[in-house]
């Protein structure tokens, strides 16, 4: 009996040694404001050693100390590896402000000037470079209809028809 249970748990740590890569995008349109706003959910290691690997130079988001430096960071980071054309135009966006939970790192965005929504193009890389099981998930909400997708590295491209 002694060994079965060995053996199963043997079985349970090679099973789930391998943790999963995700960040999630979430997106709504804000019609009185005419803007998409919304927030990119990251989890902080990962996105540290990207960061390191790109600033060589470690970069805390567990305790910020310098608030416009991570700002600046992010900002360049999401700007490279998170593209969006509303209606055909490119947009970009402003970094509102970024906050962390757990083991992950929240980052909130707004596209501003922004048309309703009839197509959607998203560019998303967000780790890509760096973790090679990388898996982005984009949720959209406009208006009543809510629309969700996923791509995995390589995989890049995804469009919401509305």
């Amino acid at each position: 009996m002694k060994k079965v249970l060995i053996l199963v748990t043997i079985f349970f740590l090679v099973a789930f040694k391998h943790p999963f890569y995700l960040s999630v995008t979430d997106l709504k349109y804000n019609t009185r404001e005419k803007a998409l706003q919304g927030s990119v959910k990251i989890f902080i290691n990962d996105l540290e050693s990207a960061l390191k690997n790109i600033n060589k130079k470690n970069t805390d988001l567990v305790n910020v100390k310098d608030t416009a430096e991570v700002t600046k960071q992010l900002t360049a980071y999401l700007k490279s590896h998170l593209y969006l054309k509303l209606n055909g135009k490119e947009k970009t966006f402003r970094l509102i402000g970024f906050e962390k939970e757990e083991e992950a790192i929240w980052i909130y965005l707004e596209f501003k000037n922004c048309e309703l929504p009839k197509k959607l193009e998203i560019n998303n890389t967000i780790l890509f470079e760096y973790i090679k099981q990388q898996t982005n998930i984009v949720h959209l909400e406009v208006g009543s209809d809510k629309k969700s997708a996923k791509v995995s590295n390589p995989d890049k491209n995804l469009i919401f028809d509305f």
